[in-house]
């Protein structure tokens, strides 16, 4: 059985990290261009929270927190009019919080699309997950929630305290499968079935969620599997026929507040952890059918951004862009100036699409001009707050979103 992602078409971005779940597009970044990349032309307040938006089919789906109620809107990409809005009573804060309201609030999780049956799914912050049919004005299909169906507790202390900043994991069509970390007692991720939410298998790791933004696919000696960032683990899970949910292997990876927030990044049989946090490193795993074996632990570090993995290098934006060597480590060079809250997409033409500390920035790392920093164009007061969303790119229009539902829509497509 061959299980792969459910995507849109090429140019849509209907998923956490892009059409490839990598942080690249087929898209071009639209340079060059004079005042690179222009006004916005158009806006629209979604409410507040970290989702990020997505594409799919000439639409942009963005969620937001107000007044006590998620809200998922369907917009037209071209003009930003609202073509439909979904919206469903939800708590600020997950009902486990302790403190750190001063870093999250709203809907953290980004929506996923399925092109297969025009479905959206969605998960809040206090475990709804939902099922929407997009091409029916947002129509409810099934929905439940997480802690009150499966008896998700307090995540525990895993030493030195910790933070619950609620769900924040994107959930992710495979096949027919709708994969969730829901981090219960009797298993860390879960496979529903996407049309009905019928749950089908539930994994062998127990872990609680590590609140990440989403998890990885990848395949590990023709052994289809995902990698999931659990509270205290990287959980390597398989996907295959007679062993879905067993645990190919694992490597214990945590945080002093078990906060490990940065999405596994995937280079073929290889794993990119990183944290900002207290750990303040990253390390490269390779993974086989027996184990896994750490190949280089560096102190170049990102806190939201994940790793993006382009001929043998690694970029990952955190206070600085930098890139680092993928085969021992080594950081090549460190530049720029883009706050705790950055992220960056990979475009065909080998630009990287930076946004973080209200600065949207267009560098170049083609040929030669990966051997150290290339600032293209650099427009700054973008947005209003934290950028925590990441940005999107889709149909040759930018999306950037900050963390008060400012969303920004800029065409750089030629």
């Amino acid at each position: 059985m061959l299980l792969v992602a459910t995507l849109a078409s090429a140019a849509d971005w209907p998923c956490w990290r892009g059409p490839a779940g990598n942080d690249t597009t087929t898209e071009a970044s639209g340079w060059p261009r004079q005042n690179w990349p222009g006004d916005p032309v158009w806006t629209m307040e979604a409410g507040e929270g970290a989702s990020s938006p997505i594409v799919a089919g000439g639409r942009v789906y963005v969620m937001g927190w107000r007044n006590g109620s998620d809200s998922i809107y369907a917009l037209d990409a071209a003009t930003g009019k609202e073509l439909w809005r979904q919206s469903y009573t939800c708590p600020e804060y997950s009902r486990f919080h302790l403190g750190d309201e001063e870093w999250y609030h709203g809907i953290s999780s980004t929506p996923s699309y399925d092109a297969a049956t025009g479905y959206l799914f969605s998960l809040s912050l206090d475990g709804d997950l939902c099922c929407w049919n997009a091409k029916a004005g947002g129509k409810s299909v099934w929905r439940m929630n997480l802690h009150d169906t499966y008896k998700v507790p307090q995540r525990p202390d895993i030493g030195g305290g910790h933070a619950n900043h609620g769900y924040s994991t994107a959930p992710m069509v495979v096949g027919n499968w709708l994969l969730v970390e829901v981090g219960a007692p009797e298993g860390n991720l879960m496979a529903f079935d996407k049309r009905t939410g019928q749950r089908l298998w539930v994994s062998e790791c127990k872990d609680a969620t590590g609140q990440t933004g989403g998890a990885s696919l990848m395949t590990v000696s023709g052994i289809p599997c995902v990698a999931v960032f659990t509270i205290s683990h990287l959980a390597v899970v398989r996907l295959d026929r007679g062993h879905e949910g067993q645990t190919l292997a694992d490597y214990p990876f945590a945080t002093q507040n078990g906060q490990n927030t940065v999405t596994p990044a995937v280079a073929g049989d290889k794993v990119i952890l990183s944290s900002g946090l207290d750990m303040e490193k990253t390390v490269c795993l390779q993974v086989t059918t027996a184990g896994i074996t750490k190949l280089w632990e560096g102190r170049a570090t990102t806190r939201v951004c994940v790793p993006i993995v382009h001929k043998g290098r690694i970029y990952m934006a955190y206070e600085s862009l930098k890139c680092v060597d993928l085969a021992t480590g080594k950081t090549m060079w460190t530049a720029g100036s883009f706050g705790e809250d950055a992220s960056c997409l990979l475009t065909r033409d080998e630009k990287l699409i930076v946004f973080g500390k209200r600065k949207l920035a267009l560098v170049d790392i083609a040929g030669e001009a990966a051997d150290s920093y290339h600032e293209l164009a650099l427009k700054t007061n973008v947005g209003a707050a934290h950028s925590w969303p990441h940005v999107t790119l889709a149909e040759g229009r930018l999306f950037v979103k900050d963390d008060t539902g400012k969303l920004m829509c800029f065409v750089v497509g030629k």
